[in-house]
């Protein structure tokens, strides 16, 4: 059975190695929180539906 030589070992690990990092990096960068302003306006909206007109 032959046997892989080095350098193509080296080869794929640094292929999956700059695949796995780009991957990351995409996932990182896609993800988008959602400001604080956002949040503020949420919680005035919601305590405005809270009220109770009894």
């Amino acid at each position: 059975m032959p046997q892989m030589a080095p350098i193509s070992w080296l080869s794929l690990f640094i292929l999956f190695s700059i695949t796995f990092i780009i991957f990351n990096v995409m996932n990182y960068f896609c993800y988008l929180p959602k400001s604080p302003e956002q949040k503020n306006e949420k919680k005035l909206f919601t305590s405005k539906t809270l009220t109770w007109k009894w």
